[in-house]
């Protein structure tokens, strides 16, 4: 944990942690259920988790699961350190968006919907641009990747989308992410702020070759080298080293926990973000769950920082939320179990 903790330029108010009372009356409730002691294993954790996050025990059934997919692209893309080409992030938010990527596919199997947001993409923009912050954001290795201003724009706007969705009746959330080259500005993050050096936190990523990680390990070094001064600074490291899409998931992890709503962690960049999102609002770990373990190294850097498990071990390092959407039919059984199952 970094020494310190930087304010946003506006106020937050305090997060509020999970429900106490619940989170006993659910022990309480698992204890008296007609099964051996601990028989449910990780289904009984789950449970407990989402009493607390509900307050209620038993904790209800999620009625709308959400998974938002934030995309932006990164300049560091024409460096090589992704197997796909600069550019083809367009092409992966239309999958997502007709259904026929992973995370589509699986979210219509587990009943959670599916929103994609540009907030960076290096095209025209969408329909709307409600959220969109850039083009593009900037090559982290030789440049700053946004401006101050962009940079807290990017973030009110990942907050104002976590806004968007409680309001409009969500009551579980998967940040998720879309952008080439996104996880080397996601590993440059983990590692400034875990002061780790470049090999530690590089990955295939993408599926990447021998040539395409020595790339990506220049890339880090070079960026971790312009983000290091800024290591007690999240909002700088942000604008140094992350992106737009980085800058809003970390805020739409922060207000997603003012929110009092829980949230699905999945994939490196979504990782990345919540570290600095627990920098700057405290106790909003609180609200998350490890979705899956990623097979990218840094996410074990995540992990042990957070002190989070993870619910899955499926070996998945999609950012698009696909892991977690598999989890979610593991907390639709954990909430019937608590609610339906006979008491002894």
């Amino acid at each position: 944990m970094i020494p310190g903790r930087y304010e946003l330029p506006v106020d937050l108010p305090p997060v509020t942690a999970p429900d106490v009372d619940a989170r006993r009356a659910a022990v309480a409730r698992h204890a008296d259920l007609d099964v051996p002691d601990g028989a449910l294993g990780k289904l009984a954790e789950l449970g407990v988790w989402l009493a607390a996050a509900q307050g209620a025990c038993p904790p209800r059934p999620l009625a709308r699961p959400r998974v938002v997919v934030i995309a932006g692209d990164h300049g560091i893309a024409a460096a090589g350190v992704s197997a796909h080409a600069p550019g083809a992030t367009a092409r992966q938010v239309t999958a997502v968006r007709e259904h026929t990527a992973p995370v589509g596919v699986l979210a219509a199997v587990a009943g959670v919907s599916v929103r994609v947001v540009d907030v960076a993409l290096d095209s025209d923009g969408d329909d709307t641009g409600r959220h969109r912050v850039r083009r593009g954001s900037g090559r982290i290795d030789r440049e700053d990747a946004l401006t101050a201003d962009e940079t807290e724009k990017a973030i009110a706007a990942g907050r104002a989308l976590a806004d968007e969705e409680v309001d409009s009746g969500a009551d579980l959330l998967v940040p998720a992410s879309l952008g080439v080259g996104a996880t080397t500005p996601a590993a440059t993050l983990v590692a400034a702020l875990t002061s780790t050096e470049p090999v530690a936190v590089i990955g295939r990523g993408s599926g990447i070759d021998d040539a395409g990680w020595m790339r990506k390990a220049a890339a880090v070094r070079d960026a971790l080298r312009r983000a290091r001064p800024h290591v007690r600074d999240p909002l700088a490291l942000l604008r140094v080293a992350g992106g737009a899409d980085l800058a809003a998931l970390t805020g739409f992890c922060v207000q997603a926990a003012l929110r009092r709503t829980p949230v699905l962690l999945d994939g490196l960049v979504v990782g990345a973000a919540a570290l600095l999102a627990d920098e700057l609002a405290k106790g909003a770990r609180d609200w998350w769950l490890y979705a899956q373990r990623s097979p990218d190294p840094a996410m074990a850097l995540v992990e042990e920082h957070l002190g989070l498990s993870p619910v899955l071990d499926l070996g998945v390092r999609l950012g698009d939320g696909t892991g977690a959407v598999a989890a979610v039919p593991l907390l639709q059984m954990a909430a019937r179990l608590l609610a339906e199952t006979d008491a002894s």
